[in-house]
């Protein structure tokens, strides 16, 4: 699916990082955007944005938690009534879990990610893609993480969700093909990306605020990538039809020693092995 002028694209956790990036990317491209996120006060910064760049789309913004079914529907209610149709469904909102074992992560921590990261798209899912089949066509575009390719030791919650939202993604998309060849999904699954998700998680209340002045990651990695070349990366992908991306130095080295091990242990020897 390609973004023209009359693509409508909805994104959640749409007024910073990888959200204000596929915001940004789908605008530019002419279409226009749905932005909704739950920090209201990061709306209006976020349309000045996206509205004052010269580019042929436009965006409107609508607060959602995603962790509430009723407003995820009602922001599903309110793209409809602004534009009589839905495209492109980014279901982004995230947070990150603190830093420890398994066995130490609080229950409350492992329900808020569960709630936000994948009932957040269950219920974008349930909300938006009814509309998709109705119309015969559309994407959903589920943001996971490359912790969804393999594991993050010390970040066990994060990285559970992440591995349900790619199980789900690869699910919905067999699904949907079996309806249409105009319908699909593909998840999204970046390596480290410069955003503000921790400082986000920290003002949400997922994860204590890190103490010391903010650290400038492009100087300690200088191969992190943007928010906007993790979107284009994304919007490329959706248009080819592909089920997942993967931007990022060393995703692929990473997915790649987790599918030999998998297959080392079904197997019973290395894959190198296999005769």
């Amino acid at each position: 699916m390609n973004i023209t002028s009359e693509t409508v694209a909805v994104i959640t956790g749409g007024a910073s990082g990888i959200g204000l990036g596929l915001a940004e990317a789908v605008v530019d491209r002419g279409g226009s955007v749905v932005v909704s996120d739950i920090r209201h006060d990061a709306l209006p910064a976020a349309l000045e944005h996206l509205n004052g760049r010269g580019a042929p789309g436009r965006a409107i913004g609508v607060r959602a938690d995603v962790s509430e079914a009723a407003d995820v529907d009602a922001l599903a209610s309110s793209t409809m009534e602004a534009f009589g149709r839905v495209d492109l469904v980014c279901n982004n909102a995230g947070l990150v879990s603190p830093a420890m074992p398994a066995w130490e992560q609080e229950p409350a921590t492992w329900d808020r990610m569960i709630r936000v990261k994948v009932m957040g798209v269950i219920h974008g899912i349930r909300s938006f893609v009814p509309h998709l089949v109705a119309q015969g066509s559309g994407h959903v575009l589920n943001t996971a993480s490359s912790a969804g390719l393999a594991p993050l030791a010390g970040r066990s919650p994060y990285t559970t969700t992440m591995h349900a939202v790619v199980g789900l993604t690869e699910t919905l998309d067999i699904e949907l093909r079996a309806i249409s060849g105009a319908l699909g999904a593909t998840v999204l699954c970046p390596g480290l990306v410069d955003t503000p998700l921790g400082a986000n998680s920290a003002t949400l209340g997922a994860i204590s605020a890190p103490s010391g002045p903010p650290v400038d990651m492009r100087s300690l990695r200088p191969d992190i990538l943007s928010p906007r070349q993790v979107a284009d990366a994304a919007l490329e992908a959706v248009a080819a039809g592909r089920v997942h991306v993967a931007p990022g130095g060393d995703v692929a080295e990473r997915a790649q020693a987790r599918v030999d091990l998998l297959l080392r242990d079904i197997i019973g020897r290395a894959p190198a092995d296999r005769g």
